[in-house]
């Protein structure tokens, strides 16, 4: 493998890492606390930049998504006031009922943040 070359299944192993060294098994464990066996330590070590790289990248677009979840309350009512001081009577309802197809389409994904749990951190979603 060139140093160029990223292997997903490292990256999957990265990226389910706690990197904080174990001194019962002398190695680091998964996310879920399971210790490496050696052949998953060796592949931890043994990663190459570019796949420390690519883990870093996943992890960044998850703090991201984390962020975007943790602000959609705020992002929701910055998003609806334009709408709602539109209104008579202010209801959800009516507010979408004034939107735009794109505008519709920003609504529902910041509602779906707000709706749905928290996705955990895994490869090759964000």
């Amino acid at each position: 493998m060139t140093e160029l070359e990223v292997n997903p299944s490292v990256v999957a192993l990265l990226c389910d890492s706690d990197f904080t060294y174990r001194k019962d098994t002398r190695t680091w464990s998964h996310s879920d606390g399971r210790p490496f066996s050696n052949e998953e330590q060796t592949t931890a070590f043994h990663a190459n930049r570019e796949e420390f790289f690519e883990f870093h990248a996943q992890f960044e677009r998850y703090m991201e998504y984390k962020r975007g979840v943790y602000d959609a309350p705020e992002v929701m009512n910055r998003f609806l006031a334009p709408f709602m001081n539109q209104l008579a009577k202010k209801t959800l309802g009516n507010a979408v009922e004034l939107m735009s197809q794109d505008e519709r389409v920003e609504f529902d994904r910041l509602l779906a943040l707000q709706m749905e749990p928290v996705r955990p951190f895994t490869p090759y979603t964000f």
